[in-house]
Formats: structure tokens, C-alpha cells, sequence
């Protein structure tokens, strides 16, 4: 177990103390009764998404394919916070343990890096399916489609993997308290007994090729899509494009809008209730409207939907 060092006396400290939403003990169960209730409908939401995928023949398509592992990572990327929030709002101590704060870590960021994948191939696909319709079943084939949603996968968890390990190897020292919900390397190298300027530029690098490499390809399919759209001669054809463009470009621009301020400069000054409100937006805010947003929105969907519930 890793050794917390506090520079005036050899007490050894095991762990964090997540501040969390401090409130009266009535807005804690307030505030856990809200979350509760955000999460089961994320989970339904989400969960109601991939078995209508999985129940409807005809949804077995590579757009559905890829709503379907999106709307999975999104159940899990809710759940890499909101039981432990959940048990914060129930805990007197509020305490997390070390192990328990860098797998909370790690899992968090990597399936925050996948969604960050996920987004940019997503809005490949749809630039295939506008812009080259006729070679889109032979482009987008179903092992092209397979070999995308592993490598999100991979890539997803393999991104932060060798700074998190170094982090958690890292010296803490004073105070144990982080003023946050999660686990975060801004806070947690705050509290490192000595500064880690490598780190520091490591972890920016990585955070900047990671949001603008793929928010790049987004724009850049979604620009083609527009120009393909705008010359295009049926005005319904039109109206259906941009809906889904539309409703895509929504959740990249409040997912990313928020990742970019925080994660760009780890450990830069911001204040902790705009960093809560800020972090609340991606990692809970989007899996909750996602569903609404990719798939209720659909009629296909939505009649796969009515299918799957019965009559």
C-alpha cells in the first residue's frame, strides 16, 4: 500500500477525503435522492437503448452498432462516480482509500478518453453515410465497424495509463482533503510533497492531443457533411441531416466544451464549485440526455423502442 507522508510527524496516511457537496445532513439526502434518481434513469436510458439495438434485426447497422457501444461506455462512465458520490452523500467520514481513488481515477479518464473516440469515429460514420452513400456498405463494413469500437476501446485505456501509474507512485504530503467529487489529478497533485513540472507538461500534452485530435475530426466530417447537405436538392433529406448532425454536434460541444477547460491545465486555479459544476456536466449531464438526444429522437429507434416494451 502506498505510504502517505506528512512532513511534521511519521503518521501515515491511508487514504482521501472527498468534500464532496457539503450541506446540512438533510441537502445530503436531498442531493442523494436527486443523484439516485439521475442514475437509474441514466442507466434505463441507456440500458432501454442497447436492447433495442440488440432486439430490432434491422437496427443491426453500424450507426446503431456504434449508439449501442456508446450508449454501454456511457452506463459505465456514470458509473465510475455516482455510486461512490452516492456513498459520500451516506458517509460521515467520507473517506476513500488509496487504491480505491486511483481506480476511481484511472476508469474514470479512460472511458472519458473512449467517449472522446467514440464521438470522433461516430461522426465518421455519418460523413460516410451523408457524403458516400453509395460506397458506404462497402466502406463501412461490418469488420471496419468491429475493428473501430476495439480500438476505441483500447486506445481509450491504454491513453492515461502510464501517467496514472506515475502519479500514484507519487509522495503526499499535509492535508488528505480534496475539495471534489472524484478523484482528479488537479487536486491530487496539489497534494504532492513536491512539485512535478514533467508530470504536469506530460499530462497537458496528452490531454491536448486527446480532445483536439479527435474534436478536429469531428469538425472536419461534420464541416464535409454541411457542404454535402446544403447541395443537396430534397429539402426533407436536408431537414433529417441536420437533426442528427444537430443533435450530435450538441453533445460534442457541451462534452467537450467542459473537458477542455478543466483537463487542458490540470492544475490550474479553478474554483472548486466551478470545477464540480463543470466535471457534473460530462460525467453525469451527458449520459443522462444522450438517450434523448441519439435515440428517442430517431423513429427507428423509437419504434424498436415501443417494440422491445410491448404493446
Amino acid at each position: 500500500m502506498k505510504i502517505f507522508n506528512t512532513p511534521n510527524d511519521s503518521n501515515t496516511i491511508t487514504g482521501f477525503t472527498l468534500l464532496g457537496f457539503p450541506c446540512t445532513r438533510e441537502g445530503q439526502i436531498l442531493l442523494f435522492v436527486l443523484f439516485s434518481i439521475v442514475y437509474l434513469l441514466t442507466l434505463m436510458g441507456n440500458g432501454s437503448t442497447i436492447c433495442a439495438v440488440c432486439w430490432d434485426q434491422r437496427l443491426h447497422t453500424p450507426m446503431y452498432i456504434l449508439l449501442a457501444n456508446f450508449s454501454f461506455l456511457e452506463i459505465w462512465y456514470v458509473t465510475s462516480t455516482v455510486p461512490n458520490i452516492l456513498a459520500n452523500f451516506l458517509s460521515d467520514t467520507k473517506v476513500i482509500s488509496f487504491s480505491g481513488c486511483f481506480l476511481q481515477f484511472y476508469f474514470f479518464f479512460s472511458l472519458g478518453s473512449t467517449e472522446c473516440f467514440f464521438l470522433a469515429v461516430m461522426a465518421f460514420d455519418r460523413y460516410l453515410a451523408i457524403c458516400q452513400p453509395l460506397h458506404y456498405p462497402t466502406v463501412m463494413t461490418a469488420r471496419l465497424c468491429t475493428n473501430l469500437v476495439v480500438s476505441c476501446w483500447v486506445l481509450g485505456f491504454l491513453w492515461f495509463l502510464v501517467p496514472i501509474i506515475i502519479i500514484s507512485q507519487m509522495s503526499f504530503c499535509g492535508s488528505r482533503i480534496i475539495d471534489h467529487f472524484l478523484c482528479d489529478p488537479g487536486p491530487l497533485l496539489a497534494l504532492a510533497c513536491s512539485r512535478a513540472p514533467v508530470m504536469e507538461f506530460f499530462w497537458m500534452i496528452l490531454s491536448s492531443l486527446l480532445l483536439f485530435i479527435p474534436f478536429f475530426c469531428i469538425m472536419g466530417s461534420y464541416a464535409l457533411v454541411l457542404r454535402a447537405v446544403l447541395r443537396a436538392p430534397s429539402a426533407a433529406g436536408r431537414r433529417k441531416a441536420f437533426s442528427t448532425c444537430g443533435s450530435h454536434l450538441a453533445i460534442v460541444s457541451l462534452f467537450y466544451g467542459s473537458v477542455t477547460v478543466m483537463y487542458l491545465s490540470p492544475t490550474s486555479k479553478h474554483e472548486p464549485g466551478m470545477q464540480k459544476i463543470m466535471t457534473l456536466f460530462y460525467s453525469v449531464g451527458t449520459p443522462l440526455i444522450n438517450p434523448v438526444i441519439y435515440s428517442l429522437r430517431n423513429k427507428d429507434m423509437t419504434h424498436a423502442l415501443q417494440k422491445f416494451l410491448g404493446p
